[in-house]
């Protein structure tokens, strides 16, 4: 009579410890989401730290050399030199 108990207890624990596997805080599921959710802070995170290099780079040059500064003003603003013919050329078709 007392291995029934024990079996039936044990069991029960094990049905206990399956369910929370399946569909407790630290399911299957959840952690497969948590996983996902990771990933997509990671990548994005990657891309701010790309992004937090080129703007030091760039802040880095615009303090250090007119070159930067030069190139921002005729790109942007269009701006020429002195005695300097600005030229466009459109591309088309031949």
């Amino acid at each position: 009579m007392r291995a029934r108990w024990v079996t039936a207890g044990l069991l029960a624990l094990l049905g206990a410890v399956h369910a929370h596997i399946w569909w407790g805080r630290a399911s299957v599921a959840n952690v497969e989401a948590l996983r996902r959710e990771l990933l997509r802070q990671e990548q994005a995170n990657e891309a701010a730290r790309q992004r937090n290099e080129r703007l030091t780079a760039e802040v880095h040059d615009l303090r250090e050399g007119l070159q930067t500064v030069e190139e921002i003003a005729r790109e942007s603003l269009g701006m020429v030199k002195p005695n300097e013919i600005f030229v466009q050329i459109q591309g088309g078709a031949p």
